[in-house]
């Protein structure tokens, strides 16, 4: 069985296209449209790892990420906030969320996979 993936994302390209690309390197890959529906799973499925969109409907992904860092059942599940906004300032403010790590999008692919190997293996992640 491999690592839990939470991908919050309210593009459906991007959700599809992301999570196709996860699923072939062997995650299980949980998919959310937006901030309420991505804390919600995230409470009930205690995926091992969360990519966090921010900007997002419903509730952003500021917010969700603050709501999850904040309650001690997800407080230890690792954020990564994908922004299209490259923004200086934006990795501080995704940090400042309660964030574990910050990528840009549009996603390079091993990059973004390199940080989660970084978040899972070193969190002794069991398979």
């Amino acid at each position: 069985m491999g690592n839990r993936i939470l991908l919050v994302e309210d593009n459906e390209m991007n959700r599809d296209m992301l999570s196709r690309r996860l699923t072939r390197k062997g995650f299980e890959v949980t998919t959310a449209e937006d901030g309420a529906t991505g804390v919600q799973l995230a409470r009930d499925e205690r995926p091992d790892l969360i990519l966090m969109d921010m900007s997002l409907p419903v509730m952003d992904g500021w917010e969700a990420s603050r709501t999850l860092k904040g309650e001690a059942d997800t407080a230890v599940i690792p954020i990564i906030a994908l922004t299209a906004h490259a923004m200086t300032g934006d990795r501080e403010k995704a940090l400042e969320a309660g964030c574990d790590d910050f990528d840009t999008k549009p996603v390079e692919m091993p990059r973004l996979l390199e940080k989660i190997h970084a978040y899972l293996d070193g969190a002794g992640a069991s398979a």
